[in-house]
């Protein structure tokens, strides 16, 4: 059962969202403003950052405006290469989840997720770690394909695995629980500067 994100218990990783790619994709400046926003809010509750790039040199970097900002947090972070489509099983990866979560078992993990593509590897990323226990809480805004179809069925397959389909405001409230936690400010006037498009 997926439950309310904890931040000492989550983790953000964010699917190589690289140059070529993030030219075809659906909605991209949704996904670009959301996925930012979900990085700092990141930085704002302590959560440490993966971003994952696939093959970069053929690619692409990271999107300029995020890989700014993911260089520019200041909670642990990790910016790893892969070969294969998922990020489970990339000795990067692994080695970035035990140093960034030691504390965590994989089983009482969070992993919230940005990404393209829906139905390449952030799918085959979060039935990974759903089959390892891990909880997988998949942000619709910040996830994308090329084509509003493929994102459709690929959050439907994730949802079928077991994933929860959150967004980056619900994934701040619940690592808040309540107004008085001492970043609420901070983290409302970060929803104030974007609206969704």
């Amino acid at each position: 059962m997926v439950g309310l994100l904890e931040p000492q218990r989550s983790l953000v990783l964010a699917i190589d969202l690289q140059g070529k790619l993030m030219e075809l994709i659906h909605r991209p400046e949704l996904v670009v403003g959301a996925t930012r926003r979900l990085l700092r809010l990141a930085d704002l509750f302590e959560v440490p950052v993966v971003l994952s790039e696939q093959y970069p040199q053929g690619l692409g970097p990271t999107h300029s405006q995020i890989l700014a900002d993911h260089e520019a947090l200041s909670v642990e972070r990790r910016r790893i290469e892969k070969d294969g489509f998922s990020c489970c099983g990339e000795p990067q990866f692994e080695s970035a989840l035990s140093e960034l979560r030691p504390e965590v078992e994989i089983s009482r993990l969070q992993v919230v997720i940005a990404g393209i593509e829906a139905h390449v590897c952030v799918a085959q990323t979060v039935i990974g770690l759903l089959d390892r226990g891990a909880e997988c809480h998949v942000c619709w805004e910040c996830v994308s394909g090329r084509g509003a179809e493929y994102r459709q069925w690929a959050l439907e397959r994730m949802q079928q695995a077991g994933a929860a389909i959150t967004n980056h405001e619900s994934v701040g409230f619940e690592w808040a629980r309540t107004r008085e936690h001492p970043r609420f400010r901070d983290m409302s006037r970060l929803f104030k500067e974007g609206q969704l498009a």
